[in-house]
This record gives C-alpha cells, structure tokens and sequence, in this order.
C-alpha cells in the first residue's frame, strides 16, 4: 500500500511538473509571436529584411490556395554585385512569367529600396499577355509613391494586386 501511494504521489508530482512546464512554453510562444521584427536599417541584411518581410506576406496571405508564396527580394544598392543579382533573379521571374502562374499562387515583391523593386516588376511583367494571371495575386511591399506604377503595369494581366507601405 505504501509503494502505492508513493508511486501515486510521483504519478502526480510529474504530471503537476509537466503542466507547468507546458504552461511555460507556452507563454514564451505567445510572447514570441506578439514580437515583430521592426524595418531594418541596413539594406544589405538579407536575415533581418526577410524577417521583416516575412511577417507582412503572413499577414496577406488571405485568399491563396498554393502552399506557399513565392517571394522575391529585390537586392537594393548599385555595386556591380548587386545588379547582377538583380539580373539574374529578373531573368528567372521573366521566365516564370513567361510560362505562367496557376490561379491561387501569391507572388510577392519587395525590398530595401521600393523604386528599385517598382522597376523590377515593371520589367518581369513587361511582356506578360493580358489576363494570364487571373486569380494569382501579386503583393507589392514598397512605398506609396510607387503603388500606382505597379499596379498600372499589373492591372491588364488579371492578377489580384495587393500593395502593402513598408
């Protein structure tokens, strides 16, 4: 009787152990998803824009069926360097342009400098025939001022754009 009541009494301590642990998880979750990553300064911290960025697609993503995004991060800067990776990264959403985009998909489009992710888009889309993206849409994270440019250019094409002020 007595092992049994000592074998209850641990049953019960460990569970009690347990829930508290459990409880404490779960705090340090919520308080980790109330914290947001602020707009970073320096233009060159790919971490710390995709963080950033990362949240804002989170947040926009109502409406698409795919299972997830595809996010372009603009390279910001005119070194040598990042203009290649700008060319580079054009010709392959030029491509995907080019061979389609299922209804349901979210293209995003952003970066540190807003006028340089405007002209991106406005270049991959350039030759995208009208109404090829009917029920895809397309987020545009950038400044005011260059919301209506690209939602101009996007408009014949069908998508569904979203803009989003960083």
């Amino acid at each position: 009787m007595r092992k049994f009541i000592f074998a209850a009494s641990l049953a019960v301590s460990g569970a009690l152990l347990l829930g508290a642990c459990s409880q404490q998880d779960e705090s340090q979750q919520a308080s980790t998803q109330v914290q947001k990553a602020a707009k970073p300064t320096d233009p060159n911290d790919t971490k710390a824009w995709n963080a950033y960025l990362g949240q804002i697609v989170q947040q926009n993503m109502q409406g698409m069926t795919a299972d997830r995004p595809f996010a372009y991060l603009v390279p910001a800067g005119d070194t040598d360097d990042a203009k290649a990776n700008r060319d580079r990264q054009l010709s392959s959403v030029q491509d995907v342009i080019a061979r389609g985009v299922l209804p349901g998909n979210m293209l995003v489009f952003a970066g540190p400098e807003s006028a340089k992710t405007a002209d991106f888009v406005a270049e991959a889309f350039k030759d995208a025939k009208p109404g090829s993206f009917k029920d895809v849409i397309v987020l545009f994270i950038g400044d005011a001022g260059d919301k209506d440019r690209v939602t101009g250019m996007l408009q014949p094409t069908g998508a569904q754009v979203r803009f989003v002020a960083m």
